[in-house]
């Protein structure tokens, strides 16, 4: 077992309790592999090639040139890289990090509102409010109180979106999804570990046969990033680096942390808060917004289709952290490479690959049947996809949730009424 990562499970050998005393170097050599190298993979091309967009957009919202936006591209992927590449390998946990989504949403609609120094201002006040808030315990000391049904069902919520998104590319590129799902559930039959790998394969060939699978390279060369002075400017930060804080604390982070305990770990979030925390204040100079734990692509990383030993999934986020660092040293060449992607493939590649995510949340979710109207009201309250206040379905449907457990389940303190006579 890892010291700072341990995973949830039975009695293991002494030659099991040896391996898992090994140093790290012979360790990786031992548990390198192919799906689990995929995993990661896949995980960056389903970052880049939906979430990126959004990004791009809140680029061009703010009026950042070429140079700046290049520069955005370049921090949060180099932190993310970093950040999922040291975690992973130190604590030997799946650890996937990434931007904010809907921090960059939240940024398409308010960062034109400031000037550039004022919003990375903001993006470091952020950063700095986060990494206290995770190295003192607070933030995880409240998660650690959510029940397990509700957490479940949150991540259930997150994920659903996922899969349906496989049919409802049906009428887009038919032959592309048919094709992967039959690989897909063929390969889950015969060689269930190279199941997603050959969804991903058998897609891209119906890609390129059908509707086209343009895979070009851009222009650019390696990446420049270009130094901001932040300036402090009381507007921003109220109007961004507040909603930015709450975002990252409620719609990356909590997730996160729950996709890894769903998943059996046992993660340290003074550790993974407070080190994607200061990798987002060091590179909030450079233009990014934040660096939190990742959920999405964290459920692809921690499934089973990485490898059946959560014990050496943890490679698939040292794969994860690697790509990230390859775009990000790379951005203008291959940035347009994940862009490029037909929307069919991304979707169904995905989908398949959160599939044993997503059912064994669900199946958590409802399996304490006393518990099970607030699992309930998470899950349909984050699957629904409601923003309120930029806050994201996440966080409204675990507060929801908690919220439905305290009514039901709380016991009473005293009589909502009081006595007569």
């Amino acid at each position: 077992m890892a010291e700072h990562g341990t995973v949830q499970s039975t009695s293991h050998s002494d030659a099991d309790e040896d391996e898992a005393q090994a140093p790290h170097a012979y360790a990786l050599r031992r548990d390198v592999s192919l799906p689990a190298v995929l995993a990661g993979m896949i995980a960056i091309v389903v970052c880049f090639s939906g979430p990126l967009v959004v990004v791009l957009a809140a680029a061009a919202a703010g009026r950042l040139d070429q140079a700046h936006t290049v520069s955005w591209i370049w921090a949060v992927s180099i932190g993310s890289g970093l950040t999922s590449l040291l975690l992973s390998w130190y604590t030997r946990t799946p650890v996937i990090t990434a931007w904010s989504t809907p921090g960059a949403a939240l940024l398409v609609t308010s960062l034109g509102s400031y000037s550039y120094p004022s919003a990375v201002g903001a993006f470091l006040v952020s950063g700095v409010v986060v990494t206290l808030l995770g190295v003192t315990g607070l933030f995880g000391r409240l998660i650690r109180a959510v029940p397990t049904g509700v957490v479940n069902a949150m991540l259930a919520g997150i994920l659903f979106s996922f899969g349906a998104d496989i049919f409802t590319a049906l009428h887009t590129a038919p032959a592309v999804v048919l094709s992967a799902l039959a690989a897909f559930l063929l390969a889950k039959r015969l060689l269930p570990r190279y199941a997603v790998p050959a969804a991903l394969l058998t897609g891209g060939v119906a890609a390129w046969l059908t509707v086209g699978l343009p895979l070009r390279l851009g222009h650019g060369g390696l990446a420049h990033p270009v130094l901001t002075a932040p300036g402090l400017d009381p507007a921003a930060l109220v109007g961004l680096a507040l909603p930015l804080t709450i975002v990252a604390l409620a719609s990356q982070n909590a997730p996160g942390l729950g996709v890894l305990r769903s998943s059996g770990y046992q993660p340290d979030d003074r550790l993974l808060i407070g080190a994607t925390g200061a990798a987002s204040v060091l590179l909030a100079p450079f233009g990014s917004p934040g660096i939190n734990i990742a959920a999405i692509t964290a459920a692809i990383c921690t499934s089973p289709q990485s490898h059946p030993d959560p014990r050496r999934r943890y490679v698939a986020g040292m794969a994860t952290g690697l790509g990230y660092l390859l775009v990000g040293s790379f951005g203008g060449v291959l940035v347009s490479l994940f862009t490029g992607l037909p929307g069919a493939l991304v979707a169904v590649v995905a989908g398949v690959a959160l599939l044993g995510s997503f059912q064994g949340s669900l199946a958590a979710a409802v399996a304490d049947e006393q518990g099970r109207d607030a699992a309930v009201v998470t899950f349909l309250a984050t699957a629904s996809g409601m923003s309120l206040f930029g806050i994201g379905a996440a966080f409204w449907g675990l507060l929801l949730g908690v919220g439905t457990h305290l009514v039901l389940r709380a016991a009473p303190t005293a009589r909502w009424w009081p006595r007569r006579g």
